[in-house]
């Protein structure tokens, strides 16, 4: 059953290695998220799963001890899925996003449950999401759910989708369902519409969304801005 889940934006930009000079514009956010993780850590999950956006060859499960690195992004940083393992060190590198909530965990010292990862294609229909969900929420007694994924990327003239009018809209709709926890409203946003306004986070909101059903938790929504033209979400559920 789903005890407590915390959703966090992606970007590589959170970790100030690959932010440099730009590092101190994301401190709200990473303060936010570092929150988030402390209502996960006091759920006593018996399994924690990151969730996240990735490409067609990291889709699927990672097993905790899998590594991500930040190489790609000009620095020679590497990042585990909890403790180390055989399993994990053998395994497919994380997706970015999976490989930012790493480093979350790294930074607030998680040391509880066991953390494995979930690689979700951006394309996956929200029913499928949804069943997604389901099957995690049954894989263990008390399960956590760490949910990485951006809004909108078209939501100024300099954003990386140039602007779309309906980004705002779209992305105050998510905040909503996200601060309240509202599983219908996530289920309800609009696949195709996430996908023209480049929302990395619809599918996993979704999985959320199906993890959630039926267990009546609450949400607070612990930071809402749009960085370079990015809509970056912050919730907390318990």
């Amino acid at each position: 059953m789903l005890v407590a889940a915390a959703v966090c934006p992606c970007p590589p930009l959170l970790v100030p290695e690959v932010a440099a000079g730009a590092s101190a514009e994301l401190d709200a956010a990473r303060d936010a998220c570092a929150d988030a993780l402390g209502v996960l850590a006091a759920s006593r999950p018996d399994l924690l799963v990151v969730i996240g956006p990735a490409g067609q060859d990291r889709r699927g499960p990672h097993p905790q001890g899998a590594r991500g690195s930040f190489a790609g992004f000009g620095v020679d940083l590497e990042v585990r899925l909890g403790a180390d393992t055989p399993e994990g060190a053998a395994a497919r590198p994380l997706p970015d996003s999976l490989a930012v909530g790493a480093w979350l965990l790294g930074r607030t010292g998680w040391n509880g449950a066991p953390v494995e990862g979930l690689g979700v294609g951006e394309p996956l229909e929200g029913e499928r999401c949804a069943e997604a969900g389901r099957e995690l929420a049954r894989r263990a007694d008390r399960v956590a759910l760490l949910v990485m994924g951006d809004g909108s990327a078209c939501r100024t003239l300099k954003a990386p989708g140039y602007l779309d009018e309906r980004a705002e809209g779209f992305d105050a709709d998510a905040a909503r369902a996200l601060g309240d926890a509202d599983t219908e409203a996530l289920l309800a946003l609009d696949e195709d519409l996430a996908y023209v306004l480049k929302v990395s986070g619809r599918a996993p909101w979704q999985v959320l969304a199906g993890a959630a059903e039926g267990t009546g938790l609450g949400g607070r929504l612990l930071y809402e801005e749009a960085p370079y033209g990015v809509g970056y979400f912050v919730a907390a559920w318990s």
